[in-house]
């Protein structure tokens, strides 16, 4: 036998080894996971909801037009719109839970934060609460912290054009809304309650979190949007 052929047969021996041993260290190697990581909560239990940069975790009812991420901010501005929650922690559904955002408000500006609520795909949200973000809108008398239609406040008690930090605490049936660290406004949903006309969706429940667009002449800015489940 030749030198050529010693070498084409040490050849047909070996290829045959080689792509057996490579085979088995392929499958005793674990596939990498193609899921994003699970959200973690910082030292306190919150998650956050918003990343910063984009509106990942986040669905707009119509308009999207309305919302854009600018500077880390979450900005509203434009035909009425609701950016609806669906992001991974507690599986977009929440009962009792903290919430809290940073919230700036321009002249003449409405806004809103619903909880309890349902991505709908057009409209003002059916189902849930909404938590009044209004410090100078004129048409509106209910002013920020107002429990909307439920509990009104008819005070301004923040600025325009200042970020304050704007709180929703629910625990059973008490609804708590805090403003800068203070509370604002509190409501019990006793055995007698009843939902206001035309808002029957107005009942504790479970849901998510909607931020409202409400006109075009109205601009709001949200950063810093966590939540802390609660049993």
């Amino acid at each position: 036998m030749n030198r050529y052929r010693t070498h084409l047969l040490l050849a047909s021996l070996l290829v045959p080894a080689l792509l057996m041993s490579f085979n088995s260290v392929a499958a005793d190697k674990p596939a990498e996971s193609t899921k994003a990581a699970a959200p973690k909560p910082d030292a306190d239990g919150f998650y956050s909801l918003f990343d910063g940069k984009s509106l990942d975790g986040w669905k707009v009812s119509e308009k999207p037009e309305t919302f854009k991420v600018e500077g880390g901010n979450i900005v509203i501005n434009g035909e009425r719109s609701h950016l609806f929650y669906v992001g991974p922690v507690n599986n977009h559904e929440f009962k009792n839970f903290h919430f809290k955002a940073e919230v700036m408000t321009f002249p003449n500006s409405n806004s809103g934060i619903y909880f309890h609520t349902k991505v709908q795909g057009e409209g003002w949200p059916a189902a849930g609460f909404e938590c009044q973000v209004n410090n100078t809108f004129v048409k509106d008398p209910r002013k920020t912290a107002s429990l909307y239609a439920v509990k009104d406040v008819k005070e301004q008690i923040v600025e325009d054009g200042k970020w304050f930090q704007y709180e929703i605490i629910v625990k059973g049936k008490k609804i708590e809304i805090k403003i800068n660290g203070k509370t604002a406004n509190e409501f019990e949903v006793t055995n007698d309650y009843k939902a206001p006309p035309k808002m029957e969706g107005r009942v504790l429940g479970s849901g998510t979190f909607a931020l409202q667009g409400h006109d075009p002449g109205s601009k709001v800015m949200f950063r810093n949007i966590a939540v802390k489940p609660l049993e």
